[in-house]
This record gives C-alpha cells, structure tokens and sequence, in this order.
C-alpha cells in the first residue's frame, strides 16, 4: 500500500511539473509549490518506506498542506484564477486523501476526507469552475479514498486468514510430531521392556542371573531416560555397533545368535538405529515364536543394485531362524511385526521381506535403500 499511494501521488505530481513548466513559466508561486509538494511527497512516502509504516503526523501534514493549503496558496499568490491553472494542485488531494485512506483510523479518515471535500469545493468555487468539474473532482477525491480503503481492508483480510491457515498447518504439524514422537517410543517399549516382561513372565529363564538383570537394569535406564526428555535427538551410531547392542540384548534372554557382517557402510544414523531396533524384533520373534533358541544375523554391505562401486552404499541385513515357519496366506502380521519392521523400513526408504513357508523357518530381509 505505500508503493500504490507513492505511485498514484507520483502520477500527481508528474502533472503538475508538466503543467507548471508550460503555463506557469513566470510565476515562482507556482514553482514554490511543486518544489513544497515534492518535498513534503519525499518526506512522507521515504519515511514509509524506511519504517515500513506511514507515520500519521506526516499524513496530516500532507492532507493540510497538499490537499487544503496549496491550491489557496496558488490561488491568492500564484496567479490561478481558473480551473486550468488550478487544477494540477487539486489532483494531489486525491492522493492525500488515498494515503490517509490507509494510515488513519476511521474516524480520522472520515475527518480527513471530509476536510479535502470541502476546502476543494470552495476551491473550485473561488475560480468559478462549472458543477460538472466540481462534481467530477470531488467524485475522484472520495474515489480515492474508498478504493485505497477497500484495497487495504482486504490485504488486512486476507493477511489474517493466511496467518489463521498457518497457525492451523503448524498446529497439525506439531500434533503429527508428537504422535510420531509417541509411536517411536511405543516401537522401543515394545521391542525392549515389553518383551524382556514377557519373557520372564513365561518363566522361561532365570530372573535373576546376571545377564538378565544387566539387561533390566539397561531398559529401566531407558524408561528414566524416556520420562525425563522427549528430545529425539540421537547419538551417532555405527550400524555395527548398532546391531551388536541388540545381538547382545537378545542372547541376555537365552537366545544363541550367530551373527556375521561384512563391508559393512558408514549410514545416516537414523538408518543405523532403524536397521537395528527392525532386527531386534526380528529376534525377538525368533526368541517368542520359533522355538529354536538359535538365530543367525547376517549384515552386508556394498553399492546400490545396478551400480558398479559409485557413490552410495546398500546394507542388507537378514535374520533367519530353522524354526517351523509358518503359511504367509493365513497369518496376519502382529504389532510388531507392522510397526518395528515393516514402518521402520519404510520411513528411512527402506524394505522388509518376510521369507517362509510351513516347515521352512523364517528368514526376514532388511534391505536399505529400498
């Protein structure tokens, strides 16, 4: 709105230095005013735009000045007895009247207006202008003031329903983060406490033997850890010390794992944690389900698929279990399964195979990239 009225008012005072320099080349008056309505133009338009706002002293300088003042000015002193030679400095209230329009209150803009409305009809009057040039002025001069009202009212409008539509997106987002934020913590209470809680309320092992009481000790720390902050910031972790740490997290429950890697890459650490918390379900799947006792883990790495060694790196980690498998046509994938394998996968743009038949076992692939 201060580059619109700043337009509009330079259009003005376009005019009335063209109008000046060919009817007025003997009147200083009349040159006295361009150089005061340009002045004060400067004044108010520079100051806007260094503050990024109107200041309203100003703005009632220039209606007084520019809008009421000048055309007496040039009336008594300036040598403009008609119309013609007045009508370059009654132009300019209707830019006084447009910034006001914007840069006053209400009440104020309806003073201003009706300030300009009546000294430019006794204006025009004192130069014995016909009815139709004072009605057309004056229809001009309220123009002004409406349509800069109205343009500035709905930019107004407009801003709050974009700041209401972005308070709106950044409420769902941060609702998003937080169900996410509690889904990873269900994902890791699953794969660890609950599954430490139900293997010893099967009685399976010994609740007190040191490897089990390490174990407990380590996801109580976690449930403290989980208590105090929700940051999901994460250390740096290499994806084989990554899956170490559930390797060694599994044989605390009593199950043998044989685990083997090879060239394994650097990744993202968000890909490390993903691979390992999704391998260890896979192995607590092993403990719960397969009864065995025995798993084996394999984790590779090498170029993505298709490549020849460039840039990038793929990592394929298996765990497989000679357990009685199962018929994948009428098993539904539990919890889990769904969420600590199959969505970890996929939100780091990764896969989870799942590879079985009755009798077969069970060999789960994760592979990443995808």
């Amino acid at each position: 709105m201060i580059l619109a009225t700043m337009l509009y008012r330079a259009s003005h005072l376009a005019i009335g230095v063209v109008g000046v320099a060919q009817r007025h080349r003997d009147q200083p008056v009349q040159y006295a005013g361009v150089v005061t309505a340009v002045g004060l133009s400067v004044l108010v338009y520079g100051t806007a735009l260094r503050r990024g706002w109107f200041v309203r002293r100003q703005v009632w300088a220039d209606v007084l000045v520019c809008g009421c003042l000048l055309p007496f000015a040039l009336w008594a002193w300036g040598g403009a007895r008609e119309p013609a030679t007045l009508g370059w400095a009654m132009i300019l209230g209707g830019s006084a009247s447009a910034a006001a329009a914007v840069a006053l209150d209400r009440v104020r803009v309806l003073a201003a207006v009706a300030l300009l409305v009546a000294t430019h009809a006794v204006g025009y009057q004192a130069v014995g202008a016909s009815p139709a040039v004072v009605v057309g002025h004056l229809n001009s001069l309220l123009s002004s003031a409406v349509m800069a009202w109205v343009f500035w009212w709905y930019l107004r409008r407009q801003g709050r329903l974009l700041d209401d539509a972005n308070a709106r997106a950044l409420s769902a987002e941060a609702h998003r983060a937080r169900y996410a934020e509690r889904l990873e913590h269900h994902r890791a209470l699953h794969d660890t406490v609950l599954a430490t809680l139900t293997t010893l309320s099967s009685g399976g092992i010994d609740a007190n033997a040191p490897e089990v009481r390490e174990r407990c000790a380590r996801e109580a720390a976690y449930l403290r850890r989980l208590v105090q902050q929700t940051s999901d910031e994460l250390p740096h972790r290499e994806i084989g010390t990554a899956l170490e740490e559930v390797v060694r997290a599994a044989e605390g429950l009593r199950l043998k794992v044989t685990a083997r890697y090879h060239a394994l890459p650097q990744v993202p650490t968000e890909v490390a944690t993903a691979l390992a918390d999704a391998a260890g379900e896979a192995l607590n799947n092993v403990r719960r389900h397969a009864g065995t006792g025995h798993a084996f883990l394999t984790a590779t790495g090498g170029p993505p698929d298709g490549d020849d060694g460039g840039a990038g790196a793929r990592v394929v980690v298996t765990v497989v279990d000679r357990g009685p498998g199962f018929d994948p046509e009428r098993y539904t994938p539990g919890l889990g399964l769904r969420r600590s394998v199959h969505d970890r996968m996929a939100e780091i743009g990764g896969h989870a195979a799942v590879d079985t038949a009755p009798g077969e076992g069970v060999r789960v692939e994760l592979r990443w990239p995808k």
